[in-house]
């Protein structure tokens, strides 16, 4: 039997390209430990992802910063380091105010305001995104945000001078206007920063408290509620493109649904890990009027300063918010 050559190499050619589509692989660097929700959602996504691709695409994720630091994982995923990774959206407001309105306090502090303000704003951020070769997949919640020290806090005045770890633009504000001292920390680096003496205090969820075994190192958790931030899930645009268009797709509807499935989560684990939090001795409280009073002026005076770095679009992101 005579066998066509041209016939062949064009078999040969399909079959690699064929290959290479079942066995694209993608890393996934992830900023939170194997046990934190946002990491079992997005574990979970990427399994949807394998499954509904028939092993075109496998993600592997890489939990608690082990691949890429926090501070570095959008730009390792801009620049093609990686193709996908995670980070907290608000770690974006140098470079961006937008993207830390769901960092101002007050702003929306519960589910459903969460959820409203996520609607207003997730077009405009996507564009943003996109304009650096990004393509936002879906983005989760924390829990509402507490204050955790050593001490009761009923007016706000306790926090001066104290060292007070934050993680974002806000974070870091709030403690100034309270006269603490900032102090940045990532969450694997909690635990050794409290033992160290680095931070004595902490604005954070639930979540990472109950996950970081705050009771090791504080004795106070105010469930003031301050705000909700959200990480989102990124991915280079280039890598996305290549894909096949049902790889593409599946993605898509895999990310729908691990926003939907992250939402939830994030509401059963405040409750949850506030259980956790009190067996463990952690006292529990909710603010005080006094506190209340002194946080929304706080976040009034917050706010505004956000509006104006944030101008005519930050504007126009609160009017779309309190419209809806």
């Amino acid at each position: 039997m005579t066998i066509n050559t041209k016939h062949l190499a064009a078999f040969i050619l399909c079959a690699v390209i064929g290959n290479a589509q079942a066995e694209t692989n993608w890393d996934m660097p992830t900023p939170y430990g194997d046990s934190n929700f946002h990491t079992v959602n997005i574990r979970e996504f990427a399994e949807d992802v394998k499954e509904a691709t028939n092993g075109e695409l496998n993600i592997t994720v890489h939990s608690s910063g082990s691949l890429i630091k926090h501070p570095e994982i959008k730009n390792s995923v801009r620049r093609g380091l990686v193709p996908i990774g995670e980070l907290i959206m608000s770690r974006l407001a140098n470079e961006d105010p937008l993207f830390e309105a769901d960092s101002v306090p007050y702003l929306a502090s519960d589910y459903d305001e969460a959820w409203e303000l996520w609607q207003a704003s997730r077009d405009i951020l996507a564009e943003r995104l996109e304009g650096q070769r990004l393509k936002l997949l879906f983005a989760v919640p924390w829990p509402p945000q507490g204050i955790y020290t050593e001490f009761p806090v009923e007016t706000g005045d306790e926090l001066q001078g104290v060292k007070m770890r934050a993680y974002n633009k806000s974070s870091e504000r709030l403690a100034e206007l309270f006269d603490a001292v900032p102090t940045q920390v990532e969450v694997p680096d909690i635990p050794v920063a409290f033992g160290t003496g680095r931070v004595d205090a902490m604005i954070t969820s639930p979540s990472t408290g109950a996950n970081t075994r705050a009771w090791d190192y504080l004795s106070h958790f105010n469930h003031a509620q301050l705000w909700l931030p959200k990480n989102m899930v990124i991915v280079n645009a280039k890598s996305f493109d290549a894909l096949s268009e049902s790889a593409q797709k599946a993605i898509d509807t895999a990310a729908a649904e691990a926003e939907k499935r992250g939402w939830e989560a994030s509401k059963a684990e405040t409750d949850a890990k506030i259980k956790i939090m009190e067996e463990n001795g952690i006292i529990v409280s909710e603010p005080s009027d006094a506190l209340v009073e002194r946080l929304k002026e706080v976040g009034a005076a917050m706010e505004q300063e956000w509006l104006e770095r944030a101008g005519d679009d930050g504007k126009e992101l609160l009017e779309a918010y309190r419209a809806r």
